[in-house]
């Protein structure tokens, strides 16, 4: 089974900037070439998976009802632009909740993979998207394949200190899925010369 985990602001759609949430519709634009990425890895058989910290909600910047607006506004222009997010999951506590579902914390990971019925062990075939530090902890420590878009809050400068490093670096989401298109293919190719 081939899954991919997606963070969300920085990824799919504008970052608002450090501090910010996006608490309506209207703040949600899309980052360029993220809709055909998404479509992209759904023709190509992918399970797709948002793994999101919404922490303004615990905090009390915006309700859940519109947290879940949002995200119906996300997975319907997917849909319409021929892509499929299986399940959103949000962590919408406060960093100081001491929950194992706030990244990177894999808790909301194990949900995913226990909607499809697989454990955390299937992870390590999976990849990660994201871009932060956090997100890439978060792949790290779940045995992810990490790749660092460099579309969101955090660039190169920010990578120097961290104590975990991603797998790739790319631009945006766009040129994530060709590099995870690419591994599959050599999978694919590896696995056929095997079997030969």
């Amino acid at each position: 089974m081939k899954i991919v985990f997606l963070d969300r602001d920085g990824v799919i759609n504008e970052f608002p900037g450090n501090g910010n949430y996006v608490t309506k519709v209207k703040d949600f634009h899309f980052i360029p070439g993220s809709l055909e990425a998404v479509r992209e890895l759904t023709e190509a058989d992918f399970k797709i998976f948002i793994i999101s910290n919404q922490a303004g909600v615990g905090k009390g910047v915006y309700s859940l009802d519109k947290l879940k607006r949002i995200d119906r506004f996300m997975t319907t222009n997917v849909v319409k632009a021929g892509g499929k997010i299986r399940k959103s999951f949000y962590c919408t506590h406060r960093s100081d909740a001491g929950c194992d579902c706030r990244k990177p914390g894999i808790g909301l990971l194990r949900k995913a993979l226990k909607s499809l019925n697989k454990t955390i062990s299937h992870a390590q075939k999976a990849f990660f998207v994201g871009d932060t530090e956090g997100d890439i902890k978060t792949g790290h420590n779940a045995g992810c394949k990490t790749i660092f878009v460099l579309s969101g809050r955090e660039d190169r400068r920010y990578m120097r200190k961290w104590s975990v490093k991603p797998d790739f670096i790319v631009n945006n989401l766009k040129a994530a899925v060709q590099i995870i298109l690419e591994h599959e293919n050599t999978s694919r190719s590896r696995n056929r010369r095997r079997r030969a």
